[in-house]
């Protein structure tokens, strides 16, 4: 049993969900509530004890297990849902190594270090001592109390070492303290407060943690209007969004983050009901800035910069950087949809919503297309007698974020006005564009290990016992386990871990199957918000499959490692042996590792694959199409149960005519995915054929 069942297995669902969606209420085998995560009235939101699973058949239209749960209704990643419920369950996630206990204690020594000076600050606000600063907030900046509470604002007064005495009184040594950038050592080795006279403003990560400080000026003459903690093993600012930890929610939910240069900014924002809103930690966002909330969160990205000269050059330094990290994602994995919101001259975010908060959101939906902003922005110097080479400079500039939207609608329509502004024909935009495109790096490469003799067997599936899968996937219904006797239940569990051994090798293949699914929604917000959502762990029945898909998901929502070896260091040891499995190509290669009792090099293994010409091609076009048949099997798993839910209401005597529609429109909306999935599947089973053909 792998550490995530076992969790399951401890944590009744419906109790879990009791506790946050109190009027949930039993009804036939499965238990129903107005759903926790939209506003209606008659109740759509169903948990079904016996498979452990939560689906709203209402607005939301999602749906999962105890993990997906806790995740929306808390806000959290797979990894914090993990260790919060594996906490909740007793249950021992993998023992870390003594050197990562060693460097994790001290982590969290100091982060509780930069806490307790946190409690400290938004103490002496409140002590009376300092009833200036707070008169400032509550009139000069407009702050109400609650709001001075949740950012937990605090003040440092005028003293070398009012901090120092006072934490060195709580047990704190001097060397932490000048570590976490708190206190400053100078030459003679005299230690003294960093932050003095100053509105304190924690900075927190995205779990919540404080690490850092943004302290504001009160004097007018000190010359320095903001000082931020100095980088520190917690405190690094290229990889923090401030405010995200209080964003991250309401950005996942609208799919869109809004983006401001200063501390204020946010707060305003927040305390205006604006809560997708964070702020970027210096002149201009960074590629790990933008990798904290894309893709993860938002799909689209609202910079808010000042309307000044400082703004303007911030607005064009950010989007340099995603501009370079869109040219480097060959993979798609950050295509969003970025947008300028240029503000009034005269105005920042932080004064726009003290006088006019109502005018934000408008301000928010209007924001500017990338392109009319950079086109406007990169030539509004370009003199009309401008030569080729200055306007070739130019576009070149401009193409990678100009054609960086998956819309060929988009991309066409942001080249022809490149086009016209610079007087250069789109088919030569086209082909600079062609030429200058970044090439596909091949993974690396390794020696296989020596071969023991063959003499165990293989695992269940390969990939030859895929060939004669049928390309029409009606009928792969039966994705449940219990179904596995029937053809469709057979060959939804042969694709599931097809699928899954190719996206553990080529992780980068999620996001092209994500493509295919947004490519056949188009338009349709619909069937996009909904069966034609992006893969998820849903997609799969069995629940090694399932973990590994969360893992996964996972391992491609940070940045501090590469998917494959965050996926090694998260996995327990009894899904370690179906991981390892997935990886390999031949059963003789299984054999041989079998005998050497899984002591595997995942590096090694995972080098050794070679990416000859047309193979990344032929890998694409083959997970694309084993995905989409995927999809159809769960598609057809949720008509089904919603056909069992119209039956019960009706058998039950609790018939809702409106609860009826809804069910009714999800079925047809199902229906018309289904459609457009067995075209593309047939259509790739065609191509396939005429390819073997020629």
């Amino acid at each position: 049993m792998s550490v995530t069942d076992e969790i399951k297995s401890r944590i009744d669902i419906v109790a879990y969900v009791q506790r946050h969606v109190p009027e949930l209420k039993k009804a036939g085998r499965n238990h129903k509530a107005c759903c926790p995560f939209h506003n209606e009235k008659t109740p759509s939101f169903v948990v079904n004890p016996e498979r452990g699973t939560w689906h709203c058949f209402g607005a939301c239209s999602e749906g999962g297990d105890l993990f997906t749960f806790a995740q929306k209704m808390h806000g959290w990643d797979f990894k914090e849902a993990l260790r919060e419920l594996a906490a909740e369950a007793g249950v021992q996630l993998r023992p870390q190594t003594p050197e990562q206990k060693t460097q994790n204690d001290r982590l969290d020594r100091l982060r509780g270090l930069v806490k307790t000076a946190a409690e400290l600050f938004q103490g002496r606000l409140h002590s009376g001592a300092a009833d200036s600063v707070a008169a400032y907030l509550r009139e000069a900046r407009g702050l109400r109390d609650d709001t001075i509470e949740d950012f937990q604002l605090g003040y440092a007064p005028e003293s070398w070492d009012w901090l120092l005495k006072s934490l060195r009184g709580l047990g704190y040594g001097d060397d932490d303290i000048v570590e976490v950038g708190l206190a400053v050592r100078n030459e003679r080795g005299r230690v003294y407060d960093r932050f003095r006279n100053r509105l304190m403003i924690p900075i927190r990560d995205e779990r919540g943690r404080a690490v850092g400080f943004g302290g504001r000026a009160l004097a007018s003459e000190d010359s320095a209007k903001y000082i931020n903690s100095p980088q520190s093993a917690v405190f690094d600012k290229s990889r923090l969004l401030f405010g995200l930890d209080m964003a991250r929610r309401a950005i996942r939910e609208s799919g869109t983050a809004v983006i401001v240069e200063g501390y204020m900014d946010v707060i305003q924002a927040h305390q205006a009901g604006y809560f997708n809103v964070a702020a970027q930690m210096g002149t201009a966002m960074t590629e790990k800035q933008i990798r904290l909330i894309a893709p993860r969160y938002a799909r689209k990205i609202v910079l808010a910069l000042d309307a000044d000269e400082a703004g303007q050059n911030a607005a064009r330094r950010s989007l340099d950087v995603a501009r370079q990290a869109l040219a480097d994602d060959f993979a798609g994995r950050l295509s969003v949809d970025l947008r300028i919101l240029q503000m009034p001259e005269g105005k920042d975010p932080d004064d726009l919503l003290r006088k006019s908060p109502a005018r934000w959101e408008s301000m928010v939906d209007d924001a500017q297309a990338v392109a009319d902003f950079v086109i406007g922005m990169e030539t509004e110097s370009l003199s009309p007698g401008a030569s080729l080479q200055e306007r070739q400079s130019i576009a070149l500039a401009l193409l990678p974020i100009l054609l960086a939207s998956e819309n060929n609608l988009y991309q066409q329509d942001n080249i022809q006005k490149l086009s016209r502004r610079l007087r250069i024909s789109e088919r030569e935009l086209l082909s600079w564009a062609a030429e200058n495109a970044p090439s596909r790096r091949p993974a690396r490469r390794a020696a296989p290990p020596d071969a023991p003799p063959d003499d165990m067997p293989p695992p269940e599936y390969w990939p030859e016992e895929f060939a004669e899968m049928p390309g029409g996937a009606e009928g792969g219904s039966g994705a449940d386990e219990g179904q596995a006797g029937g053809a469709g239940g057979r060959h939804q569990r042969a694709i599931e871990p097809y699928c899954m051994s190719l996206l553990l090798k080529n992780p980068n293949l999620l996001y092209l199957a994500n493509r295919k699914l947004r490519e056949l929604a188009g338009d349709d917000v619909d069937l996009l918000n909904g069966p034609l959502s992006e893969l998820g762990v849903d997609d799969f029945s069995r629940g090694q499959y399932r973990t590994l898909m969360a893992h996964l998901l996972e391992s491609m929502s940070q940045d501090d490692q590469e998917p494959l070896e965050y996926l090694a260091s998260v996995i327990d040891e009894e899904l370690r042996i179906e991981f390892e499995a997935l990886l390999l190509d031949t059963p003789a290669t299984v054999s041989r590792l079998l005998r050497r009792n899984f002591e595997v090099d995942l590096n090694e293994i995972f080098g050794a694959r070679q990416f000859p010409a047309g193979l990344w091609q032929a890998e694409r076009d083959e997970l694309i199409s084993r995905a989409l048949q995927l999809r159809l099997s769960r598609l057809e798993n949720e008509r089904l149960e919603m056909q069992y839910l119209q039956e019960e209401a009706q058998t039950g005597g609790e018939q809702d005519p409106r609860q009826n529609d809804r069910l009714n429109v999800k079925i047809l909306l199902s229906m018309r995915a289904k459609a457009r999935l067995n075209r593309a599947v047939g259509r790739h089973a065609y191509s396939t054929r005429q390819a073997s053909i020629s």
